[in-house]
């Protein structure tokens, strides 16, 4: 929840955070999201703040530019040599994942949508074998700064982005790579440039 809500931009750079201040916030107890922010520290997305708390890390437009581009370079080839992969089984998974995603922006719920949009592209790209590459990639989703899914929550625009997991599904069950290598690129394209910005236009 802690990880969902920086990526998001509920948690923002310059602002400093209790545990126990940010537990109340997010309506959970303190153990756990000390534990979580934590983890934050250790991956370099949180910073202490000695006697005070804990602070996001800044990240510049030029980081997400960087880690737009890394994501192209290792997301999208990671993802068309694991969809190879796809079994009916994988699939029925992933199709519940994305229905999943579907709800959540239908309640307008972005820290839902965070998790499960994680999960399904994370749960594909496993399908390649790779783990260091899943794990990489998941690092620079991570850091990667979704501000705008706020404002599109807001006007209830949420429901463009949720609706593409459909089209890469059915991309993948084709065995249409080339198809799929652009729907991931649009898909990407938006996290960068729409979802990532504070006033962000309707995807959808």
């Amino acid at each position: 929840m802690v990880r969902q809500a920086l990526v998001s931009g509920e948690i923002r750079p310059g602002d400093i955070y209790s545990a126990a201040a940010l537990a109340t916030r997010l309506g959970v107890s303190s153990s756990p999201v000390r534990e979580a922010m934590l983890t934050l520290v250790s991956q370099g997305l949180m910073e202490p703040v000695r006697n005070r708390g804990y602070r996001v890390v800044p990240m510049s437009e030029h980081d997400l530019d960087e880690i737009h581009e890394m994501r192209l370079f290792l997301e999208i080839p990671g993802t068309l040599k694991a969809a190879a992969h796809a079994g009916p089984e994988d699939l029925r998974r992933l199709e519940s994942i994305a229905a999943d995603i579907e709800t959540a922006a239908e309640a307008r719920d972005v820290p839902r949508l965070l998790d499960a949009d994680r999960c399904f592209h994370l749960e594909l790209l496993a399908l390649g074998g790779n783990k260091r590459l899943v794990d990489t990639v998941a690092a620079l989703r991570d850091r990667t700064r979704l501000y705008g899914l706020e404002a599109l929550a807001a006007r209830g625009s949420l429901g463009g982005a949720a609706g593409e997991h459909r089209a890469i599904l059915a991309a993948v069950a084709e065995r249409d790579t080339a198809r799929l290598a652009g729907l991931l690129q649009e898909h990407l394209r938006h996290v960068r440039a729409d979802w990532a910005r504070p006033d962000a236009p309707d995807s959808g």
